[in-house]
């Protein structure tokens, strides 16, 4: 194996990893060219890393040390080019020079101060709080994709929501963990402890039913925000709104959410074109 082909099949390797998360983002690429547009990709893929040291590491520790190791990587990157694959398919780009550094380091440092943030008190404190890291990939990703002028609100607002319903999926299994997917106050509401989120039950489906209820009412009034979308945010979205409106009316909420996750349901490639034309239009 050459030493070309090696670094392509470890780059790949991280796009995999992306698309184990969001398998509906397969049918994007066939919108946005990965030999076309390879930073738009490695953006994607660089995302899904730090989300999985920001959430999927247990030991505050050790996710700190990655990300420290993140941050190290992405402040010194446009002089050194960098040494990660995804960082120096990123920085062999205008976009990656034209970016400031400040909003290239903001996401690893949002990531690091929230590390052993507890349950929020409720679902306002959810927002508030997701909102720092998520905020901060949205303006990464919007100034990418559409130039540092371009509005990154309406993205912040729904890399947030995108984020919530996705923290809907690990309950059980974030049960025992400091910082719960539901807020203390629905909690109380429906008077649930730990040891009830672990298992199905009427009011374990209630609170989550409420949870969904606050997430589509928050993605309704995010579709009257400015600002525009990248394709695979559009998709994202499109397909957890989707799957949050349909487990709002099942009658296990979470096991409708866990099923319809891996789903790429048929009007996947008619949304992906669509948001395809409109960042064809507004990047012009």
């Amino acid at each position: 194996m050459s030493e070309q082909t090696g670094q392509n099949a470890v780059l790949q390797g991280f796009i995999d990893k992306w698309l184990a998360a969001q398998p509906q983002q397969r049918v994007a690429l066939a919108f946005v060219d990965g030999h076309r547009h390879p930073g738009h990709v490695a953006l994607a893929a660089l995302e899904q890393e730090l989300l999985s040291a920001a959430y999927g590491i247990r030991e505050p520790q050790v996710a700190a040390a990655k990300l420290g190791w993140w941050a190290e990587e992405l402040a010194g990157a446009a002089s050194s080019g960098g040494r990660h694959p995804l960082t120096q398919v990123l920085f062999d780009d205008e976009r990656g020079h034209a970016i400031a550094t400040e909003l290239w380091v903001a996401p690893v440092l949002a990531a690091m101060a929230q590390l052993e943030q507890g349950t929020a008190a409720d679902y306002a404190g959810q927002l508030q709080a997701a909102m720092p890291l998520h905020g901060a990939l949205a303006a990464l990703e919007t100034a990418w994709w559409y130039g540092a002028a371009a509005s990154s609100g309406r993205a912040a607002r729904i890399a947030v929501l995108n984020h919530l319903l996705h923290a809907l999926l690990h309950l059980e299994a974030d049960a025992e963990r400091d910082r719960l997917p539901l807020p203390m106050a629905r909690l109380a509401r429906h008077g649930l402890d730990r040891a009830q989120l672990s298992k199905p039950g009427p009011a374990r489906q209630q609170a989550i039913t409420a949870q969904l209820d606050d997430l589509l009412g928050d993605w309704r009034a995010a579709d009257a925000l400015g600002g525009p979308l990248s394709v695979f945010r559009a998709v994202e979205s499109r397909h957890a709104r989707a799957l949050a409106q349909h487990a709002s009316h099942a009658a296990d909420a979470l096991a409708a959410l866990r099923a319809g996750q891996p789903r790429t349901p048929w009007s996947t490639p008619w949304r992906a074109w669509h948001a395809a034309r409109a960042w064809r239009r507004q990047a012009r």
